[in-house]
């Protein structure tokens, strides 16, 4: 058996993990929080916290029954937690009506989850790079993400009751062609004997994204069968 020099891991050394993965929870879960998204600063930090104290103790678990024959994997603890974190992001991602929000809060979570692995592994250097790295993409390629966005096209989500649901499907699928817009998504459901309620997503492309908005909007409410419209921009 081949003889391993092992470096002891003293209480203050697992202190000083522990709290660098909080700080790591602070600086990802308080720009959430800032932003009012499902996690904010305490859940990330319990987060990055938790699978911290999950790395080191199976960094102790390989160095207390290693030298009795023993050969356990010292990340085998690690791995269940980024396989086990999933349910928790899942929490986050919600669904309002044909759009999902909290993808991005989500995988925040996950990355905090590796980044506190990290740090319960020793690794300092990489995980305050890391989170430093998590940080710059949730607030400076967010602003950057939505100038590239903005500049290309437009969403509209339309929610509109009517009557004569095939007619206007028909009059909707023909004002978006002449915007050379596109619609992504559609659902119906009939609320009572002759009155649809439709929920549509509509992207527009290109410069004149927000003409060809405005034209579309003015076209679809003169349609004579559309009794009530809503719409939200994104």
């Amino acid at each position: 058996m081949r003889d391993f020099v092992f470096h002891e891991l003293t209480y203050a050394e697992a202190v000083l993990r522990i709290i660098l993965a909080m700080l790591v929870g602070i600086i990802v879960g308080a720009e959430r929080g800032r932003n009012h998204h499902p996690a904010g600063m305490r859940t990330h930090m319990l987060v990055a916290l938790g699978s911290c104290v999950v790395m080191i103790a199976g960094e102790l678990l390989f160095i207390q029954f290693y030298p009795l024959g023993a050969v356990p994997d010292p990340a085998r603890l690690g791995a269940q937690v980024i396989s086990g974190i999933g349910f928790l992001g899942a929490g986050t991602i919600l669904r309002e009506g044909l759009t999902v929000k909290g993808l991005t809060t989500a995988a925040s979570i996950w990355a905090v989850a590796c980044l506190g692995l990290t740090i319960g592994a020793g690794y300092y250097a990489i995980a305050l790079t890391g989170a430093g790295a998590v940080y710059a993409t949730l607030t400076i390629f967010e602003v950057l993400e939505r100038r590239i966005y903005a500049s290309h096209h437009t969403t509209l989500v339309i929610s509109l009751w009517c009557h004569d649901l095939p007619t206007v499907m028909h009059d909707l699928n023909g004002y978006v062609a002449e915007q050379n817009a596109s619609l992504s998504h559609a659902h119906f459901d009939e609320e009572q004997s002759g009155m649809y309620h439709l929920v549509s997503t509509i992207i527009f492309h290109g410069a004149h994204s927000k003409q060809a908005q405005a034209l579309f909007l003015e076209k679809l409410s003169s349609n004579p069968n559309l009794v009530k419209l809503r719409t939200t921009q994104y």
